[in-house]
């Protein structure tokens, strides 16, 4: 089975193909495509509406079935924030690297004043799968628990990994190896799921 990830971040790319491609399932990013596809407009509010939209969208561009995840970080303390605007919170920054930076550097900002037992957070996943006639083929979604550290610590993974502090490893998400984290990880667990109903 092929299918299109509808992302450009090697990072999640790599993280999804360590978990599908053991299954049979062969994965392609964005980069792998001859044209330049619009990316789809996100103005959902939830993350498994911009899933879907993502999913759909790329489907109905490409001819080819489809992947697509949203995923972010939701802190108790901040409502819910940064939520779903997680790739875009700080709003600086031109390369991934950087937006990453300014993200983690205002989280901390925010957090500043908030007491160790109440920075309890988690990442959320929604994924979603979409045949080029827009049907959803299958709906997904994971959780990963944590508490918003002090200090950025790791250096794996990306965009908030660093500051995700993991009690149950007494690690940060970034100190955990590609395979710890997959095996326990928001994303890991939503993949995993939509993986079976594909299968």
């Amino acid at each position: 089975m092929q299918i299109l990830l509808a992302t450009s971040n090697d990072h999640k790319l790599q993280e999804v193909r360590e978990i599908v491609e053991p299954l049979g399932i062969q994965v392609d990013g964005l980069d792998s495509l001859d044209a330049q596809i619009d990316e789809p407009v996100e103005n959902a509010d939830t993350f498994e509406g911009n899933a879907s939209l993502k999913a759909i969208g790329y489907a109905k561009a490409t001819g080819v079935r489809c992947m697509a995840d949203d995923s972010g970080l939701w802190v108790d303390a901040l409502d819910g924030e940064p939520g779903i605007f997680s790739a875009r919170y700080a709003g600086k920054g031109e390369t991934r690297e950087e937006k990453d930076e300014e993200n983690n550097a205002l989280l901390l900002q925010r957090m500043q004043n908030v007491p160790a037992l109440q920075r309890t957070a988690r990442f959320v996943c929604a994924v979603c799968v979409a045949d080029p006639d827009g049907t959803i083929v299958a709906q997904s979604s994971g959780t990963f628990e944590g508490v918003i550290g002090f200090i950025a610590q790791g250096e794996n993974g990306f965009g908030y990994d660093p500051l995700f502090f993991v009690p149950s490893a007494s690690k940060t998400s970034a100190q955990l190896t590609p395979e710890e984290k997959n095996a326990q990880s928001h994303r890991g667990d939503a993949i995993r799921a939509i993986s079976s109903m594909l299968q």
